[in-house]
């Protein structure tokens, strides 16, 4: 996975992510997400991103879908960031909306439906901390844990409300000039729409948060 949060000026700045899911290790693929949006930052601890994002899914998991998906989603956050004693604490909040081209059945296989229209709610709770010194620096390491939960909400619900819910741990290492990388597990607990299927997915997590400004600061 690679995040970019790069500033353009002092308050504006550009959100780019890519993330290439594999699964059963990475011998077939899974998903392909790309995400982009705008950032204004209000001070250095809370900014707020508004944005676009295009997702294809391939077949997968213990219910597979029956051929690969898109998705088209909206999506705007709020972000907050506090450092209490040495533990470095993030606060996600996520709303999206998203435009899913589903399978249906058409004559003798499967193809994409139209899009159907749903709202999610995202809250991500996310804590660092580095192995030495009183905050996270460069060469650092540091050990990092969050926990995400996604709602449905609003029109065209499945039986559930919600959706899933992420965990993760992971050791991290920020590097000088560029940013973090992390690698670590990651559980996925997704509650199909049926009401009845529950998935449980083991992830393997790798990624580059990349805070390189792309604009000369006034000395």
């Amino acid at each position: 996975m690679y995040f970019g949060s790069h500033k353009l000026s002092k308050k504006w700045g550009l959100h780019v992510e890519a993330q290439l899911r594999r699964n059963e290790i990475i011998t077939k693929p899974q998903q392909l997400l790309l995400r982009t949006g705008i950032n204004y930052h209000f001070s250095n601890k809370l900014f707020v991103t508004a944005g676009y994002c295009y997702v294809i899914t391939h077949p997968y998991g213990e219910f597979p879908s029956k051929t690969i998906f898109p998705e088209n989603r909206i999506w705007e956050q709020a972000q907050l960031k506090n450092q209490i004693g040495k533990l470095e604490m993030i606060n996600r909040f996520r709303l999206e909306q998203r435009f899913v081209n589903s399978p249906v059945i058409k004559d003798s296989g499967f193809v994409n439906g139209p899009a159907v229209y749903t709202d999610r709610f995202r809250l991500l709770n996310r804590f660092s901390i580095p192995f030495k010194g009183k905050e996270i620096q460069d060469r650092s390491f540091y050990i990092s844990v969050y926990d995400e939960v996604f709602i449905n909400f609003g029109h065209n619900l499945g039986k559930n409300i919600f959706d899933q819910n992420r965990a993760y741990i992971a050791l991290g290492y920020k590097i000088p000039k560029i940013g973090r990388i992390e690698i670590g597990y990651l559980n996925q607990l997704i509650f199909k729409s049926d009401g009845i299927k529950v998935e449980n997915n083991h992830t393997l997590q790798i990624g580059l948060s990349s805070t390189i400004d792309l604009y000369r600061k006034k000395e």
